[in-house]
Protein backbone atom coordinates (compact mmCIF):
# COMPACT_ATOMS: atom_id res chain seq x y z
CA UNK A 1 0.00 0.00 0.00
CA UNK A 2 1.31 3.47 -0.51
CA UNK A 3 2.83 5.10 2.24
CA UNK A 4 0.24 8.33 3.38
CA UNK A 5 2.18 9.11 7.09
CA UNK A 6 5.74 9.14 7.73
CA UNK A 7 7.40 8.54 11.33
CA UNK A 8 11.18 9.21 12.00
CA UNK A 9 13.16 9.30 14.40
CA UNK A 10 15.85 12.24 14.94
CA UNK A 11 19.56 11.63 15.88
CA UNK A 12 21.02 9.52 13.09
CA UNK A 13 17.98 10.53 10.56
CA UNK A 14 18.18 14.08 10.34
CA UNK A 15 20.85 15.15 12.42
CA UNK A 16 24.05 14.06 14.36
CA UNK A 17 25.20 16.21 17.33
CA UNK A 18 23.31 19.46 16.28
CA UNK A 19 24.75 19.23 12.79
CA UNK A 20 21.63 18.78 10.07
CA UNK A 21 22.27 15.72 7.91
CA UNK A 22 22.73 15.87 4.04
CA UNK A 23 19.37 15.62 2.51
CA UNK A 24 17.34 16.08 5.83
CA UNK A 25 16.05 19.82 5.01
CA UNK A 26 15.04 18.87 1.44
CA UNK A 27 13.47 15.63 3.05
CA UNK A 28 11.23 17.47 5.44
CA UNK A 29 10.65 20.24 2.52
CA UNK A 30 9.18 17.15 0.13
CA UNK A 31 6.82 16.02 2.88
CA UNK A 32 5.45 19.44 3.42
CA UNK A 33 4.91 20.05 -0.51
CA UNK A 34 2.80 17.17 -1.12
CA UNK A 35 1.36 17.27 2.24
CA UNK A 36 2.12 14.31 4.28
CA UNK A 37 1.85 13.95 7.30
CA UNK A 38 4.45 13.36 9.67
CA UNK A 39 5.96 12.91 13.32
CA UNK A 40 9.50 12.97 14.70
CA UNK A 41 9.87 10.54 17.62
CA UNK A 42 12.46 10.94 19.90
CA UNK A 43 13.45 8.45 23.31
CA UNK A 44 14.87 11.88 24.36
CA UNK A 45 13.19 12.64 27.36
CA UNK A 46 15.65 15.88 28.53
CA UNK A 47 14.49 18.65 26.40
CA UNK A 48 10.48 19.55 25.98
CA UNK A 49 9.35 19.47 22.47
CA UNK A 50 9.58 23.25 21.96
CA UNK A 51 13.61 23.02 23.18
CA UNK A 52 13.94 20.04 20.74
CA UNK A 53 12.09 22.33 17.98
CA UNK A 54 14.90 25.59 18.32
CA UNK A 55 17.88 22.73 18.79
CA UNK A 56 16.70 21.73 15.21
CA UNK A 57 15.79 24.99 13.93
CA UNK A 58 19.81 25.89 14.94
CA UNK A 59 20.46 23.22 13.10
CA UNK A 60 19.05 24.60 9.95
CA UNK A 61 15.33 22.23 10.03
CA UNK A 62 12.05 23.82 10.61
CA UNK A 63 10.18 21.72 12.61
CA UNK A 64 7.18 22.95 14.82
CA UNK A 65 6.85 21.40 18.33
CA UNK A 66 3.98 19.95 17.03
CA UNK A 67 5.23 17.64 15.07
CA UNK A 68 7.39 16.11 17.91
CA UNK A 69 6.54 13.10 19.94
CA UNK A 70 9.15 12.62 22.74
CA UNK A 71 9.23 9.27 25.60
CA UNK A 72 8.24 12.45 27.90
CA UNK A 73 5.10 12.86 26.00
CA UNK A 74 4.04 9.58 25.60
CA UNK A 75 4.95 8.74 28.96
CA UNK A 76 2.61 11.41 30.71
CA UNK A 77 -0.12 10.45 27.96
CA UNK A 78 0.17 6.80 29.54
CA UNK A 79 -0.05 8.22 32.74
CA UNK A 80 -2.83 10.38 32.35
CA UNK A 81 -4.80 7.72 31.38
CA UNK A 82 -3.48 4.87 33.91
CA UNK A 83 -4.07 7.40 36.79
CA UNK A 84 -5.12 10.64 36.08
CA UNK A 85 -3.86 13.82 38.12
CA UNK A 86 -1.57 10.90 40.17
CA UNK A 87 1.48 12.25 41.72
CA UNK A 88 5.45 10.97 40.70
CA UNK A 89 8.81 11.52 42.09
CA UNK A 90 10.77 12.42 38.88
CA UNK A 91 14.64 11.69 37.72
CA UNK A 92 15.45 13.31 35.05
CA UNK A 93 14.90 17.47 33.53
CA UNK A 94 12.25 19.46 32.20
CA UNK A 95 11.29 17.59 29.46
CA UNK A 96 9.35 15.13 32.03
CA UNK A 97 8.53 17.17 34.54
CA UNK A 98 7.13 19.43 31.91
CA UNK A 99 5.04 17.21 30.26
CA UNK A 100 3.50 15.47 33.63
CA UNK A 101 2.83 18.87 34.87
CA UNK A 102 0.53 19.33 31.69
CA UNK A 103 -0.94 16.27 32.30
CA UNK A 104 -2.11 17.69 35.41
CA UNK A 105 0.19 15.66 37.80
CA UNK A 106 1.76 16.69 41.00
CA UNK A 107 5.55 16.10 41.35
CA UNK A 108 6.69 14.85 45.25
CA UNK A 109 9.00 12.51 47.04
CA UNK A 110 6.49 12.03 49.77
CA UNK A 111 4.59 8.52 49.22
CA UNK A 112 3.62 9.25 45.41
CA UNK A 113 2.25 6.94 42.85
CA UNK A 114 4.93 6.75 40.56
CA UNK A 115 8.68 7.05 40.59
CA UNK A 116 9.49 7.86 36.88
CA UNK A 117 13.30 7.46 35.67
CA UNK A 118 14.00 9.65 32.58
CA UNK A 119 17.39 11.03 30.94
CA UNK A 120 19.52 13.97 32.28
CA UNK A 121 23.15 14.45 31.59
CA UNK A 122 23.90 14.69 35.10
CA UNK A 123 22.44 12.13 37.07
CA UNK A 124 21.98 12.61 40.74
CA UNK A 125 22.95 9.62 43.23
CA UNK A 126 20.79 11.34 45.94
CA UNK A 127 17.81 11.11 43.82
CA UNK A 128 18.84 7.97 42.69
CA UNK A 129 18.66 6.43 46.21
CA UNK A 130 15.66 8.08 46.61
CA UNK A 131 14.06 6.48 44.08
CA UNK A 132 15.32 3.55 45.41
CA UNK A 133 13.43 3.82 48.83
CA UNK A 134 10.29 5.11 47.39
CA UNK A 135 10.26 1.50 45.21
CA UNK A 136 10.91 0.06 47.91
CA UNK A 137 7.79 1.78 50.06
CA UNK A 138 5.62 0.59 47.21
CA UNK A 139 5.35 3.21 44.17
CA UNK A 140 5.66 1.67 40.72
CA UNK A 141 8.34 2.31 38.91
CA UNK A 142 8.06 3.99 35.19
CA UNK A 143 10.98 4.97 33.41
CA UNK A 144 10.70 6.75 29.34
CA UNK A 145 12.98 4.24 27.40
CA UNK A 146 15.38 1.87 27.77
CA UNK A 147 18.59 3.37 25.59
CA UNK A 148 21.11 2.08 27.50
CA UNK A 149 23.65 5.28 26.25
CA UNK A 150 23.06 8.32 24.57
CA UNK A 151 25.26 10.07 22.42
CA UNK A 152 27.68 12.97 23.10
CA UNK A 153 30.88 14.85 21.38
CA UNK A 154 32.85 12.84 23.99
CA UNK A 155 31.79 9.52 23.33
CA UNK A 156 28.68 7.49 24.56
CA UNK A 157 26.34 8.36 28.13
CA UNK A 158 24.98 6.41 30.47
CA UNK A 159 21.37 6.70 29.79
CA UNK A 160 17.81 6.15 31.32
CA UNK A 161 18.72 2.14 30.42
CA UNK A 162 21.34 1.77 32.09
CA UNK A 163 20.49 3.65 35.35
CA UNK A 164 17.01 2.18 35.49
CA UNK A 165 19.15 -1.12 35.45
CA UNK A 166 21.13 0.01 38.60
CA UNK A 167 18.07 0.76 40.35
CA UNK A 168 16.29 -2.75 39.65
CA UNK A 169 19.45 -4.40 40.84
CA UNK A 170 18.68 -2.63 44.01
CA UNK A 171 15.34 -2.98 44.43
CA UNK A 172 14.75 -6.10 42.36
CA UNK A 173 11.32 -4.36 40.25
CA UNK A 174 11.68 -4.41 37.11
CA UNK A 175 10.33 -0.73 35.19
CA UNK A 176 7.56 -0.33 32.64
CA UNK A 177 9.28 1.48 29.72
CA UNK A 178 7.38 3.10 27.53
CA UNK A 179 9.40 4.93 24.97
CA UNK A 180 10.89 3.02 21.66
CA UNK A 181 10.40 0.09 21.18
CA UNK A 182 7.59 -0.07 23.12
CA UNK A 183 4.48 -0.44 20.73
CA UNK A 184 2.53 1.72 23.08
CA UNK A 185 4.37 4.73 21.93
CA UNK A 186 4.30 4.01 17.94
CA UNK A 187 0.02 3.70 18.65
CA UNK A 188 0.28 7.06 20.32
CA UNK A 189 2.02 9.03 17.94
CA UNK A 190 -0.31 7.31 14.95
CA UNK A 191 -3.17 8.03 17.27
CA UNK A 192 -2.09 12.09 17.09
CA UNK A 193 -1.72 11.76 13.06
CA UNK A 194 -4.99 9.92 12.52
CA UNK A 195 -2.80 7.71 10.89
CA UNK A 196 -3.47 3.58 9.78
CA UNK A 197 -0.44 1.34 10.34
CA UNK A 198 -0.56 -0.01 7.22
CA UNK A 199 -0.04 3.17 5.24
CA UNK A 200 2.42 4.51 7.82
CA UNK A 201 6.16 4.35 7.38
CA UNK A 202 8.95 4.21 10.24
CA UNK A 203 12.03 5.75 9.25
CA UNK A 204 15.10 4.99 11.99
CA UNK A 205 18.89 4.20 12.26
CA UNK A 206 18.30 1.61 15.13
CA UNK A 207 17.70 -2.23 14.41
CA UNK A 208 16.58 -2.60 18.19
CA UNK A 209 14.04 0.48 18.91
CA UNK A 210 12.99 2.30 15.58
CA UNK A 211 12.71 -0.80 13.19
CA UNK A 212 11.91 -3.39 16.06
CA UNK A 213 8.84 -0.70 16.81
CA UNK A 214 8.06 0.01 13.60
CA UNK A 215 7.62 -3.76 12.65
CA UNK A 216 5.43 -4.82 15.58
CA UNK A 217 3.21 -1.94 15.30
CA UNK A 218 2.67 -2.92 11.95
CA UNK A 219 4.18 -0.45 10.04
CA UNK A 220 6.56 -0.22 6.94
CA UNK A 221 10.34 0.24 8.04
CA UNK A 222 13.26 1.89 6.77
CA UNK A 223 17.00 1.81 8.22
CA UNK A 224 19.11 4.74 7.02
CA UNK A 225 22.94 3.86 7.54
CA UNK A 226 23.48 7.78 8.55
CA UNK A 227 23.36 6.45 12.37
CA UNK A 228 24.56 3.81 14.44
CA UNK A 229 24.33 1.19 12.12
CA UNK A 230 26.27 -0.42 9.72
CA UNK A 231 24.52 -2.56 7.08
CA UNK A 232 27.19 -5.99 8.19
CA UNK A 233 25.25 -5.13 11.30
CA UNK A 234 21.67 -5.50 10.54
CA UNK A 235 22.70 -9.41 10.01
CA UNK A 236 22.89 -9.91 13.50
CA UNK A 237 19.37 -9.14 13.99
CA UNK A 238 16.44 -12.28 13.59
CA UNK A 239 14.43 -9.41 11.80
CA UNK A 240 14.88 -7.31 8.66
CA UNK A 241 13.54 -3.84 7.83
CA UNK A 242 11.61 -3.43 4.85
CA UNK A 243 14.17 -1.42 2.88
CA UNK A 244 17.58 -0.20 3.86
CA UNK A 245 19.32 2.93 2.46
CA UNK A 246 22.19 5.39 3.04
CA UNK A 247 19.90 8.19 4.26
CA UNK A 248 16.66 10.23 3.96
CA UNK A 249 17.95 11.84 0.48
CA UNK A 250 17.10 8.12 -1.22
CA UNK A 251 13.66 8.62 -0.23
CA UNK A 252 12.39 12.09 -1.88
CA UNK A 253 11.75 11.00 -4.80
CA UNK A 254 10.17 7.36 -3.87
CA UNK A 255 7.22 9.93 -1.71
Amino acid sequence: MAIESWLMDMDGVLVHEAEALPGAAEFLAALRERELPFLLLTNNSIYTRRDLAARLRASGLDVPEEFIWTSASATARFLETQRPEGTAFVVGESGISTQLYQAGYTLTDRDPDYVILGETRTYSFERITQAIRLIGEGARFIATNPDPTGPSPAGPLPATGSVAALITKATGVEPYFVGKPNPLMMRTALNRLEAHSETTAMIGDRMDTDIVAGLEAGMETILVLSGVTTRAETERFPYRPSRIVDSVADLIDTL
